[in-house]
């Protein structure tokens, strides 16, 4: 009964691991999180023999980079662009609408180009009916999406990381 608990947990565990490495890619899945659920319910499975508590810290504090430089490259680097804090606001808004409108019509493919294109939407109407300026406007837009590109690169990086550290530590 033991060994099939072990079994169970390590499968999850498994599967965690993975859906978090798609999770980095897509950006509605938190990656970095599902990556270090995954490895916890595997080092839990384990008995924490193989992975334990220093690993799974050192995981949880690349989770919690990854997740602080979303937020902190996207307000940064549209900030440095001169976009305002309403716009900022605008894109998250109209990434939620965007998502949830087209959520329905095509299930994951439309939440994903949805909440891309009402980020788009959002952050450039807001910013443009703020300063009434058509090249503001899209300047803000272009450092939205460059932000957003950095800071997926980032994500996925770390990602690859945890991953990596998670083999080292439980089968080298």
């Amino acid at each position: 009964m033991e060994e099939a608990y072990s079994l169970l947990l390590g499968g999850l565990g498994f599967a965690l691991l993975f859906l978090g490495l798609v999770g980095a890619v897509l950006p509605m899945l938190p990656g970095p999180f599902l990556i270090w659920l995954g490895a916890l319910l595997w080092a839990w499975g384990d008995g924490f023999e193989r992975v334990g508590w220093p690993t799974l810290i050192v995981l949880g504090a690349l989770t919690l980079i990854a997740w602080s430089s979303d937020l902190f490259l996207n307000a940064v680097v549209s900030r440095r662009a001169g976009a305002s804090w309403k716009s900022i606001g605008g894109a998250i808004v109209g990434g939620i609408a965007g998502g949830l409108l087209l959520s329905g019509w095509i299930p994951v493919l439309g939440t994903l180009l949805g909440a891309a294109a009402g980020g788009v939407a959002g952050m450039w109407a807001v910013e443009y009916l703020d300063k009434r300026n058509f090249r503001a406007a899209r300047a803000a837009v272009r450092a939205y999406l460059a932000s957003m590109a950095l800071a997926a690169a980032l994500e996925v990086t770390l990602a690859i990381v945890m991953i990596g550290i998670f083999v080292w530590q439980a089968f080298l």
